[in-house]
């Protein structure tokens, strides 16, 4: 971790009291969002203002992400749908349905940069009778011709997912397996060549959930006690250890990207590394 770590990484506590996934940096304006599910909220952090409040009710939002566009892409955990919360500050269901069936519980997104979105779709926020697809999805959404697609139907419980810095490969979580799976992605935007990329297994609590690459192709990914940091070779490098039960997911942040925020079921931290992270998609600034 000696390449990871810089002179002044330093865990600090952004905020706390609030069950946060989702952490997610504006480049143009300086701030962090976040979600809290429980709330139905998503929040905003800054240093001048510190917390507030961005959007509520937020459809029990978990992942976002921005779009070509700057638009805030949304996981509705609860309302179980993917939407998008546009510059003028309308709002637009992007999708809710596949093959005339609802989905699940939308959990985590990922924007690739010819504007097709990717997002996966556990039913943890639904009751098992409410479940009307008969598997757990990785889903690719084609935002100009509309077209969903089922990339992934054998996941136990498929969580976070990030591309690779070339987006020549898709990481994806596979929480209750305790391991991330990496597939090729195709030039149609499909995934192929699926194998076990890490293993997250551990006794303490806690499974893979969100993760992040840096401009080198390290892969963060949170799990029980902290980030697990592998290489681009799936060698683990080590562990960003957070004191918060069970942490849910990571961003990138701050002028240089060198900032990786951290987001928990208590509180969301800051740590500051030496590599920068890869942005949601190339964000103005």
């Amino acid at each position: 971790m000696d390449s990871i770590y810089s002179e002044d990484s330093k865990l600090e506590k952004l905020a706390t009291g609030i069950l946060t996934e989702g952490p997610l940096w504006n480049a143009s304006k300086g701030f962090l969002l976040f979600s809290d599910i429980r709330a139905n909220c998503i929040y905003k952090w800054s240093t001048d203002e510190g917390v507030t409040v961005f959007r509520s009710p937020s459809g029990n939002s978990n992942g976002l992400t921005y779009d070509k566009e700057d638009g805030l892409i949304m996981c509705e955990h609860g309302n179980r749908r993917l939407s998008r919360l546009n510059n003028d500050n309308t709002y637009t269901v992007l999708v809710d349905r596949f093959q005339g069936k609802r989905l699940n519980s939308p959990n985590d997104v990922v924007v690739k940069s010819d504007g097709t979105i990717y997002f996966t779709d556990p039913p943890y926020g639904i009751q098992p009778e409410e479940q009307e697809l008969p598997f757990q999805g990785v889903f690719r959404f084609d935002t100009e011709g509309q077209n969903l697609t089922l990339l992934a139907d054998d996941f136990e419980r498929p969580n976070g997912l990030a591309f690779s810095p070339d987006e020549r490969l898709l990481y994806i979580a596979d929480s209750f397996q305790k391991h991330v799976r990496v597939f090729d992605v195709n030039s149609d935007g499909t995934l192929g060549n699926n194998r076990v990329f890490a293993e997250t297994h551990s006794e303490s609590p806690g499974v893979p959930d969100g993760m992040k690459v840096d401009v080198e192709g390290n892969l963060y990914v949170v799990a029980a006690q902290g980030v697990w940091v592998f290489s681009k070779d799936g060698e683990k490098l080590g562990m960003i250890k957070v004191p918060d039960p069970r942490p849910t997911n990571c961003g990138w942040g701050d002028q240089d990207w060198k900032s990786l925020f951290i987001a928990a079921r208590t509180s969301v931290y800051r740590i500051r590394l030496s590599i920068p992270g890869t942005p949601a998609l190339k964000q103005k600034t």
